[in-house]
């Protein structure tokens, strides 16, 4: 993302964007507004008179806002799920047959954690804080929408990262980078005076999975941020996330002292600019009491940074750091950075960059990591920060928003992307080191953690855009609480409570859900591709090879040649491999046993090579491409199997999108298998019906959607 890039892409979304400058409208039926919090009516009479034994009373003791939203949160949902107004109050004395909040210490708990028990004929929901309350509220509720029994009910749960955060890319003037939910849900113009009551039920559902931080702003930060005006349009946005336990941070423009502040320079050594953060931080602060911190991306694709006055990345940090001391606020600092260079491999830029600072970081500073060492490809290796880094906290960052996996038009499931990363292991002290365990800090000692998600929300209706991705977001929050969830258990959850209750249509939702990846995957990057060329990421582009800096063109990063395909980043390549342990090295560095998904990411491929499922690399190729074409044609199948028991509205929604996705996986596959025919020279193997159009065609296509 660079700013140059911004006009390209600003103009691919505005018409888009322009169409849902307005929120959308409530319509009949189910809309998906409600997300997975819709609290259906029980309509099993025994669990309904099960759960009405413990509807007599809400007791809640605190006079605290956020256990106050707990609590009108329980009467939303019990009067949804069993139609009955129950009162609140503070006083408990001798009676049974509520539900209980308690306020008091758990040495098996976290701060946030919570326990929710069956004691004294009550329901008790027990946390050392009201931020614990609310979220053990949200997860009664999801054990009540589930229709579990209350029977034996002892559940205690306490999150794994301590910042749990999402990352929006929403930019001042009302569009997204890399958004594809309409536009942004914050109306700064409007701002202070009027607050959308939208805000709290964005509030509300983050809330409901635990997550506990927002970045209202783009990485690619505008200054104004930092300007009063705009100060107290975010303390007002605050103000309502305050009353779910989600604190507010920014992301800054690193040259604001000299843009918006006046000054000639804005080297973080420099005393005059020191002052002005510290003065900053104080201003915001004073506005927003609680506020989170700052979110920073310097000395990348065109960002100003320490770097341009010599200085190092801990320099900068520190320095914003040092603002801090008096306030409780932390500064995250994102370690996606590579410079132009033709002759390096983009892959290595952040180990090469970071890993010599290890240490020299100040405890208020998080460096925030991609979960792979390119840019959130379909599928990548994981970054090789991770475990490298042991005197320096490494927060993970994913991205929800469909960047390089097809917009809002493909039903593609993020968890397991998510847990491939977390699950995979550095080794880095023996076996067993995954990197979750780096990110969670019990590997390393680390108290200050964090887990970021790129948004994937705008004012689409439905909040997402594609009904579906609604789970990205879902997914996330579960897993930032608790990374040993799995994704098909996930999956499930999700299912049930926003879309059916159906066993039937469910597993085959699931299904879908649980394969949808690696169907995208296969008509899209197979064997270990990756496609983070220049433009909007929507169109197959792989010819492409012109672009301001080496890498931002395809062949950068595919290779693609008469003798094959791949990049080697073996000690005969870039060497890249290096950067991971013996361990790791030894899974990715012989092309004859690396596995399949990571082949092409590690290894130049001959054509003609035969690989471990009996094919050539062609052969493997072309059937990658053309059975995620159909496997496609089966998520449909799968989607119209579960008819019968979704809502009309929601149904029609992702079967068109399907044909969509249908129609487009076989551009991707026309577009790659043509392009590659030019270097491999073979025909498509016997079994598949060759490209009805030419690749002159196809780049015709393509064209229309660069066109500006």
């Amino acid at each position: 993302m660079t700013r140059k890039f911004l006009l390209l892409f600003f103009s691919f979304i505005l018409i888009g964007a322009a169409s849902f400058a307005a929120d959308p409208l409530p319509s009949d039926g189910d809309d998906g507004y409600k997300l997975w919090l819709k609290y259906e009516p029980v309509a099993d009479a025994s669990v309904k008179a099960e759960y009405l034994r413990f509807a007599g009373f809400i007791n809640n003791a605190s006079i605290g806002e956020i256990a106050q939203s707990a609590s009108r949160e329980l009467q939303t949902g019990l009067k949804s799920l069993l139609g009955k107004n129950v009162s609140v109050t503070n006083l408990l004395g001798s009676k049974s047959g509520g539900i209980v909040f308690r306020l008091e210490p758990d040495t098996d708990l976290k701060d946030e954690g919570y326990r929710i028990q069956l004691s004294g004929g009550n329901i008790v929901v027990s946390s050392k804080s009201e931020s614990g309350i609310l979220y053990g509220t949200f997860a009664l509720l999801r054990h009540m929408q589930m229709q579990c029994p209350v029977k034996g009910l002892n559940i205690a749960s306490s999150p794994k990262v301590r910042y749990r955060m999402l990352n929006h890319w929403d930019n001042p003037d009302g569009t997204i980078e890399r958004g594809y939910a309409g536009a942004s849900l914050w109306k700064w113009y409007e701002l202070p005076e009027r607050v959308d009551p939208r805000y709290q039920d964005y509030a509300r559902a983050n809330a409901s999975l635990g997550i506990n931080g927002t970045v209202l702003n783009n990485v690619n930060a505008s200054a104004r941020f930092m300007s009063q005006e705009y100060i107290v349009k975010v303390a007002a946005i605050a103000d309502v996330m305050r009353k779910y336990g989600i604190k507010t941070y920014l992301s800054v423009y690193f040259a604001a002292p000299k843009t918006l502040g006046g000054l000639s320079t804005s080297d973080p050594l420099d005393p005059q600019v020191r002052a002005w953060w510290k003065e900053k931080v104080a201003q915001i602060y004073k506005e927003i009491p609680d506020f989170g911190g700052f979110l920073v991306k310097a000395n990348s694709e065109g960002e100003p940074g320490p770097q341009d006055y010599g200085r190092t990345h801990a320099d900068g940090a520190n320095m914003l750091a040092e603002a801090f001391k008096p306030y409780d606020g932390i500064v995250v600092w994102r370690a996606f950075v590579y410079k132009a260079d033709l002759n390096a491999d983009r892959f290595k830029a952040a180990y090469e960059e970071f890993v010599p600072l290890d240490g020299k970081f100040d405890p208020r500073v998080i460096v925030q990591v991609k979960n792979g060492p390119i840019d959130f490809q379909p599928r990548e290796p994981f970054s090789p920060l991770f475990g490298n880094m042991p005197k320096t906290p490494l927060g993970m960052e994913f991205q929800l928003t469909q960047e390089y996996l097809g917009f809002a038009t493909h039903a593609v499931y993020e968890a397991p992307i998510f847990k491939e990363c977390l699950d995979s292991d550095t080794y880095v002290n023996g076996q067993g080191s995954t990197v979750a365990k780096v990110v969670d800090g019990s590997l390393h000692g680390y108290s200050s953690t964090l887990m970021v998600g790129v948004a994937n929300t705008g004012n689409s209706r439905n909040w997402t855009g594609h009904p579906l991705a609604q789970a990205n977001w879902y997914a996330f929050g579960r897993l930032s609480w608790d990374h040993q969830l799995s994704s098909e258990d996930i999956a499930r959850e999700w299912t049930e409570l926003t879309l059916t209750r159906n066993q039937k249509a469910r597993e085959h939702i699931v299904g879908l859900m649980m394969r949808s990846r690696e169907i995208y995957v296969d008509y899209n990057t197979p064997l270990g591709l990756s496609r983070p060329w220049m433009g909007v990421h929507f169109a197959p582009e792989p010819w492409q090879n012109r672009g301001s800096r080496p890498d931002w063109t395809a062949v950068y990063y595919h290779r693609a040649d008469s003798a094959g395909f791949g990049f080697d980043r073996t000690a005969s390549g870039s060497n890249a491999l290096t950067q991971y342990r013996p361990e790791v090295q030894q899974q990715w560095s012989n092309p004859d046993k690396t596995p399949l998904p990571y082949l092409l990411w590690f290894h130049h491929v001959g054509w003609d090579k035969k690989l471990s499922t009996g094919r050539t690399l062609w052969e493997e190729l072309c059937t990658r491409f053309y059975t995620g074409v159909d496997s496609v044609s089966w998520m449909q199948q799968q989607w119209d199997l579960a008819k019968g028991s979704l809502d009309p509205q929601i149904y029609t929604d992702v079967a068109q999108r399907l044909k969509v996705q249908h129609r487009e996986a076989i551009w991707w596959r026309d577009a790659w298998v043509l392009y590659l025919q030019t270097f491999a020279k073979k025909p498509v193997p016997a079994g598949f019906e060759p490209p009805k159009q030419t690749l002159e065609e196809v780049k015709k296509s393509v064209d229309i959607y660069l066109m500006r």
